[in-house]
């Protein structure tokens, strides 16, 4: 009992809560490609996607016209153009911020995250859906949705890392909140254009989300910390 006490109290309470999300996320998404892979959702799979078009014509989505513009320009901000320049942006200005392991740190995390996004998709080998036309090109497998899997990966460890450097814990929530809402629209936008079943999305909001958790926790354990934190923890 007093190892346990011993081992509970070299860790912060905060990254205590981060291991159990992880293994509670790692048993969700372990949970639910079992399931797709059985084609055991694929009846509520078609029945949201179903339920977003026009009963009559299901090349036209439901709601006003300018909404179907407006998902488009938001599936562009999950796309690899806009992630990876916004990546090398976030990079370049730590580099000229002086905070050169966490501006490496940034980039190798989203990196790998994508690769890691490719393997589950070749694991996987769903095909798209078709169940809807498509309201924009696609052309690569379906599970986990890359867009919203990278997506997450990369605001989210942009929001964790790029909150470090902040010196107030108000920025840092709005930091990280709008990693979240850009993450969580990306991946509504991609089933409501048809190209992504719903469980598609929620595997890759679970998948980023574990990976920029791990990151996280990874750079809390080994990178120093930064000014703004240790102002933080003064006040």
């Amino acid at each position: 009992m007093q190892r346990i006490k011993t081992w509970l109290n070299q860790y912060e309470p905060m990254t205590l809560i981060t291991f159990a999300c992880l293994a509670g996320g790692l048993f969700l998404l372990q949970r639910l490609t079992s399931e797709v892979l059985e084609g055991e959702t694929l009846g509520f799979d078609q029945t949201i996607l179903l339920w977003l078009r026009q009963p009559g014509d299901l090349g036209q989505p439901i709601g006003p016209g300018w909404l179907v513009h407006a998902m488009g320009d938001i599936t562009s901000l999950g796309g690899v153009t806009v992630l990876t320049i916004l990546t090398l942006l976030a990079t370049a200005y730590l580099l000229l911020d002086r905070k050169t392991v966490i501006a490496v740190f940034l980039f190798l995390s989203v990196l790998s995250g994508w690769l890691a996004s490719t393997g589950l998709k070749i694991i996987v080998a769903r095909a798209r859906p078709d169940v809807v036309p498509h309201l924009v090109d696609v052309n690569d497998l379906s599970f986990p949705s890359g867009h919203a899997m990278v997506s997450a990966v990369t605001y989210l460890t942009l929001g964790a890392l790029l909150a470090r450097t902040q010196r107030f814990r108000a920025t840092r929530i709005f930091v990280m909140a709008a990693g979240i809402f850009l993450a969580v629209i990306i991946g509504l936008s991609r089933i409501y254009l048809g190209v992504h079943y719903p469980t598609d999305v929620v595997a890759g909001w679970v998948a980023g989300s574990l990976w920029a958790l791990g990151c996280w926790l990874i750079s809390k354990r080994f990178i120093v910390r930064t000014a703004g934190e240790a102002e933080s923890d003064r006040g």
